[in-house]
């Protein structure tokens, strides 16, 4: 065990992790947050805490992580590298884990122009790669990025990135993933995952390097409301492939939504069964209440519990 955090402990006892996403919302209101952690406490091993994803502003992800630490739910805080230069970064990683946060999430951050502030500057000082390797720095040197001493307590955080197994070219994801794992990254998060076959074909390959022995890989799944929703995300959501007989099968059915929840299901007892799948990330976007239901019909309940 390097850290104390719950997700570690839960990977480390061999179970298949399973985790979850909340978005913090647009105003100072922690409600939505902790009904959320209500919803999902008994049935996931953490959920991720977003850092003003889409470059919207919103309720700071170390903020909720504080809030669901009080609802007895492990946070994943998301940390990009977007608003903040090294300074800001380190320092928060310092309050942080003063706050009872062990579980960090490392991101590039999407491009402010996509966000509601779209003339913003962005900082961009180091990239996910230099950040995975500071917190690790940070925990494992006692030592802040420019090499000074950390003298007192180090934030010992469980280190955690996000992959991409689609984005082109397809050749080259194995590679980047790698070179995470290298720079100190313990678990990883992959995107939304619906092409079965090229995921597979991207797993093996990460086996056939010994990397799935090196990190804990978390695949993702988005259950889908329609078949338009389906279509949007392969058109227009960079790196993403819905293969045309999902949309197809959503359209078809009677009711979308209980459909894609039976996709959503098949997908992550799919996932289960591929080798060097550790756990299965659930990101029921605006769909939250769902994600008992699915964890339930997978047979990933009830979750492991630790003292």
């Amino acid at each position: 065990m390097n850290t104390n955090s719950h997700l570690e402990k839960v990977f480390n006892s061999g179970e298949f992790v399973v985790s979850a996403e909340i978005g913090p919302p647009k105003h100072a209101s922690a409600e939505g947050m902790h009904h959320y952690a209500d919803v999902l406490r008994d049935y996931v091993d953490a959920a991720n805490i977003t850092d003003n994803q889409t470059a919207v502003v919103r309720i700071s992800s170390i903020a909720g992580g504080v809030h669901l630490n009080n609802k007895n739910v492990c946070p994943i805080i998301q940390m990009t590298c977007r608003d903040r230069n090294r300074i800001a970064m380190q320092a928060d990683l310092l309050g942080a884990y003063s706050l009872g946060i062990n579980t960090i999430l490392c991101l590039s951050g999407d491009h402010q122009i996509f966000g509601n502030h779209p003339t913003s500057k962005n900082v961009y000082d180091i990239d996910s790669m230099h950040l995975i390797q500071t917190v690790r720095k940070m925990r494992d040197e006692k030592q802040f990025m420019c090499g000074e001493e950390i003298k007192n307590q180090e934030p010992r955080f469980f280190v955690g990135a996000v992959a991409n197994p689609f984005g082109d070219p397809f050749e080259f994801r194995v590679d980047r993933l790698e070179k995470k794992v290298e720079a100190g990254a313990e678990f990883i998060q992959t995107q939304c995952i619906f092409d079965m076959e090229r995921f597979e074909r991207y797993m093996e390959e990460v086996c056939r390097r010994g990397i799935d022995e090196r990190v804990h890989i978390m695949a993702g799944i988005t259950p889908l409301k329609s078949w338009k929703a389906a279509r949007y995300i392969g058109n227009n959501v960079g790196g993403m492939i819905v293969p045309d007989e999902i949309v197809e099968r959503l359209k078809g059915a009677e009711d979308q939504k209980a459909e894609g929840l039976n996709i959503a299901v098949e997908q992550i007892n799919h996932v289960k069964k591929i080798k060097g799948v550790h756990g299965v990330h659930i990101m029921a976007i605006a769909w939250e209440e769902k994600v008992p239901e699915i964890v339930e019909r997978c047979g990933l309940y009830p979750r492991p519990k630790f003292d």
